[in-house]
């Protein structure tokens, strides 16, 4: 009940902003940038929308429950990743009216191969940025609606599908810039809630954790996937139908499926000698895989969440849809300010949730923490609507970062990939939505930060580079770019692929390996540099980077010489179109 109440008011909006925009879908161009005429704050909404993933909205709490202060890291790099988004790229990229990244690629060095190798990083980083989106989705509407965990994935992937196959990029933007203020509102409200409900003794327990060692409630923990736990004592515990068992010491593993209530005043297992509240909690730094190593932790997470905001292909696709350079600089600088903003709760979510709701981390589902609260905390109605409020955003969040990602990745096949018109990129998204579901549907284990994470690493590893210096590089030559990009895909995704199937690393090793993003970078910067330094620029270089740097109107000579044919045409009638929305937007802009 509590999960239809959430979900279907939130996919019910979502389809009817796509039918709304379905009346303006005539070109590619109205399909993958929204004819370029969308206003700054609006924009800025959306992009904010779209950035504040399952990640974002459940993730960071659940990570700041399960390793820690330090966790809040993460959001201090996405929000500084549009200021160097803001410095470096912005402006420059929709100034070279290109569509999707793959085509600024080509548009900048004249290479085929070049823009297919980039829509293969466009297709890996969707998959590692999409199917957390949808797995999460599963994950929580089993734990506060007891489906299954098939049906979360299959609503999130039909009701994305759904929406950008009769809307495109301009549905998404009224999706996700109205989806951005729900989540802010339902983000905000319950946290103040359950601030001033909790009462003294939790809040001061919440600014100065116990650690974990027993449980002070009777508590049930149903773990839907296998778990290794290390009990230091025997314990008595009761099965789901109430039969008493006795769990021995030692470590002990747990099958999935399994539910086992732990009375009040049991002894709580531990996962990896590792427990919320525990020695180095409160630290602000990161300690990945408990290596001991939390400095360089800490700057790993961090290079890779800034340099690989730079370089996501679905938020880079929002700029093209700004009128010009200009209003995608406003449009990056508004995003700071509407990211700051929502950041600042995800921590308290994440500090509460270390009191009240600690024993998620047994069975790997602290990405449920907040949606867990407000029941604990009030397990009457007002604890029932505050669980619907935080369900129905978090559903939001899951809808409108798959709206985006979808987009690119469907652009990615059927612009860059495939020549194809505005049919084969609709039947594109639904069959790229249903690929997607297919590999949510085993991800269930993976955890949804972590994936994200490596999502962005894969970006900062390969288009950072070939951004920033395709952007204010002049010497950038193709076989460089490709060899950057290349060398920079390679040593990211190998990175990742032996964290999931490689042999367990100590120490410093682990880090590196498990984020990759300290090496992986500088690397594929070095292999662009040297090797264009071994060739020589295209000839039209210094024209491409005056077209790149100088502002609209002050180059008619160039504009009209550079990327000629890259901007297709818009549809006119959306020109005399205007929303109370935009009008408002642009009133409050001007």
């Amino acid at each position: 009940m509590i999960a239809a109440l959430a979900v279907a008011p939130v996919v019910l909006i979502t389809i009817l902003v796509g039918l709304r925009a379905v009346a303006a879908m005539r070109t590619t161009s109205d399909f993958l940038v929204a004819s370029r005429r969308v206003s700054p704050l609006l924009n800025s909404a959306a992009v904010s929308g779209e950035y504040l993933s399952a990640a974002s909205f459940l993730g960071v709490a659940g990570l700041v429950v399960k390793d820690g202060i330090g966790s809040l890291w993460y959001p201090v790099g996405f929000t500084a990743g549009y200021v160097a988004m803001l410095v470096l790229v912005a402006a420059p990229m929709r100034r070279s009216g290109a569509l999707t990244v793959p085509d600024f690629a080509e548009a900048r060095l004249a290479s085929p191969v070049l823009r297919r190798i980039a829509a293969v990083v466009v297709l890996v980083i969707g998959g590692l940025y999409l199917v957390p989106q949808f797995r999460t989705a599963g994950l929580v509407l089993g734990a506060v609606g007891g489906t299954p965990y098939w049906v979360g994935v299959v609503i999130a992937g039909v009701a994305a599908a759904t929406t950008l196959s009769l809307g495109g990029m301009r549905a998404a933007t009224y999706v996700q810039a109205f989806q951005f203020f729900l989540k802010l509102a339902l983000f905000l409200v319950p946290a103040a809630w359950l601030v001033f409900q909790v009462g003294p003794d939790v809040r001061a327990q919440a600014v100065d954790p116990a650690e974990f060692t027993h449980f002070s409630h009777d508590t049930t923990i149903e773990f839907r996937v296998g778990a290794t736990l290390d009990f230091r004592e025997p314990t008595a515990v009761r099965a789901a139908d109430g039969t008493p068992e006795l769990i021995p010491a030692g470590r002990q593993e747990i099958e999935a499926g399994r539910t086992i209530v732990f009375p009040a005043g049991a002894p709580a297992p531990s996962v990896d000698n590792h427990a919320p509240g525990g020695p180095g909690w409160e630290l602000p730094t990161l300690d990945l895989q408990n290596a001991g190593y939390p400095v360089l932790s800490t700057w790993a997470v961090l290079i890779a969440t800034m340099l690989g905001t730079m370089g996501l292909p679905h938020v880079l696709m929002r700029f093209h849809t700004s009128i010009d350079g200009r209003a995608a600089r406003k449009t990056a600088a508004l995003t700071v300010l509407l990211l700051s903003a929502f950041y600042l709760f995800p921590g308290i979510y994440g500090v509460l949730g270390t009191v009240l709701v600690p024993h998620l981390y047994l069975s790997d589902a602290t990405d449920t923490a907040v949606v867990a609260l407000p029941s604990v905390v009030d397990p009457g109605p007002a604890g029932a609507v505050f669980t619907v409020l935080l369900t129905a955003g978090a559903f939001a969040a899951f809808l409108a970062t798959s709206l985006g990602l979808l987009l690119a990745v469907a652009g990615a096949i059927s612009h860059d990939l495939l020549e194809g018109g505005l049919r084969q990129m609709r039947f594109t998204v639904l069959a790229a939505a249903a690929a997607v579901v297919l590999l949510a549907l085993p991800a269930v284990r993976l955890d949804a930060g972590v994936l994200v994470t490596w999502g962005f690493t894969v970006a900062a590893s390969t288009f950072c580079p070939l951004l920033v210096l395709g952007i204010w590089w002049p010497r950038l030559t193709t076989t460089g770019a490709i060899s950057g990009v290349v060398v920079g895909l390679t040593a990211s995704a190998g990175a990742i692929a032996t964290t999931l199937f490689g042999p367990a690393l100590p120490g410093w090793q682990a880090i590196l390996v498990a984020q990759p993003a300290p090496w992986s970078v500088p690397l594929a910067f070095a292999t662009m540099v040297l090797v264009s330094l071994r060739g020589r620029p295209p000839a039209w270089s210094r024209d491409a980077m005056l077209r790149l740097h100088l502002g609209e109107g002050r180059s008619p000579y160039l504009n009209q010489r550079l990327l000629q044919g890259r901007d297709p045409g818009h549809s006119s009638r959306t020109n005399g179109r205007s929303s109370t929305v935009r009008r408002m937007a642009r009133r409050f802009v001007r």
